[in-house]
């Protein structure tokens, strides 16, 4: 744990000299030890101190270097036990590992020995600390997963089974056909929702799992896109936007897989499309320079204030509409595309203006072979 933010070593040894000398070592190196003559003294000193290094002795009366580095890794798993001894053999040494020990210090040693070895053991326990910290972000990520998993699911669900529930019991009036269809209308928005949500999961799994991409050959970024814009009129008409795209007529090759690709652009041209204003537009340029494949989408929609930026590519982080528009999804989808790009060797950037808009620029690497026969 440490004094101030800074390590703390437990020497144990029964040797008066070598304990004066390890710390006359520790405190040149600007480092917090404490000493102590015999094991006994020194386990209980561990409990309290909680140290990052422990440094011991093999052979001690009483309670031997060898039981004390068994009950370290009791007291806590994550501390670094390094043994010295005078009696140093392949099969001592071996012994000490087993029972915990991270490395072995043959005496006679000499003081840059010493440092070394403290200093990669310093450097093992940082490693260690911060493995147990991501393992405790994971799983604190996967509980709250679960948890919007749960909430994103029972949302338009519910809404489903209402809908379903009033075309029961539907009477055969004049406008009942009419009725019908917007209740079924209505029930197909719904599962839509649920499949976008479901995609973004999957996609998410992936990523979590490094299974992302798959296959990887030249993809034309621009009839990608075109696609896209072609899925996406209908659903632009009806949020009352217009989509415009300025691509140059040959190809935009990138290497990558074109599934992940695909997901990156769509997600980026949905949001544009979502958080925009009626009477907006989104406009998808596309171009080729310094060896890059350069997309930009840009909205004229409500925009991203300043402190919801450096939130913007995080899981499950959604802009909140400022004019009170209800806009579903996962807060997934630009945390998607950041790893898509990051991972096909790109980057992604924004720039924004609250109620005048966004640009979303992906800039990703050109697939040369291809770019250089276009040029001929």
């Amino acid at each position: 744990m440490g004094v101030a933010n800074q390590p703390t070593i437990v020497v144990i040894d029964d040797d008066y000299a070598m304990r004066l000398s390890c710390g006359k070592i520790l405190s040149k190196m600007g480092l917090h030890f404490e000493a102590f003559e015999d094991g006994a003294q020194g386990l209980s000193a561990i409990g309290a101190l909680k140290p990052d290094l422990v440094v011991v002795d093999l052979k001690m009366p009483g309670i031997s270097g060898m039981e004390v580095v068994s009950r370290v890794r009791e007291i806590d798993p994550q501390a670094v036990v390094v043994v010295i001894t005078g009696y140093a053999t392949i099969d001592t040494a071996v012994e000490a590992m087993k029972a915990g020990a991270y490395d072995f210090l043959p005496k006679p040693f000499s003081p840059d020995e010493f440092r070394l070895i403290v200093n990669r053991a310093l450097e093992r326990r940082q490693l260690a600390l911060e493995s147990q910290r991501t393992e405790v972000e994971r799983a604190l990520l996967k509980r709250r997963f679960v948890t919007f998993v749960s909430h994103q699911l029972q949302s338009p669900l519910a809404a489903i089974h209402q809908y379903l529930d009033v075309l029961k019991y539907l009477d055969n009036t004049e406008d009942a056909a009419a009725k019908r269809q917007e209740w079924i209308d209505r029930c197909l928005k719904r599962t839509e929702e649920l499949q976008s949500i479901i995609r973004d999961w999957l996609t998410e799994a992936k990523i979590e799992g490094n299974t992302l991409s798959g296959q990887r050959t030249n993809v034309d970024l621009r009839q990608v896109i075109l696609e896209i814009l072609k899925s996406y009129e209908e659903m632009a008409a009806a949020e009352q936007v217009s989509l415009e795209a300025r691509l140059p007529e040959q190809p935009l090759w990138v290497w990558g897989d074109r599934n992940c690709l695909s997901v990156a652009m769509d997600n980026l041209i949905t949001n544009a499309i979502k958080y925009n204003k009626p009477g907006g537009k989104v406009d998808v340029c596309g171009s080729l320079a310094d060896g890059e494949v350069i997309i930009s989408v840009s909205d004229t929609g409500v925009g991203i204030p300043d402190q919801y930026r450096p939130f913007l590519f995080s899981e499950f982080f959604r802009v909140k509409s400022e004019n009170g528009k209800y806009i579903g999804g996962t807060g997934l989808g630009l945390h998607i595309v950041k790893k898509i790009v990051s991972e096909m060797g790109g980057s992604v950037a924004m720039e924004s203006e609250v109620n005048v808009g966004s640009t979303f620029r992906v800039r990703l690497p050109a697939w040369h072979e291809q770019a250089e026969k276009g040029k001929e």
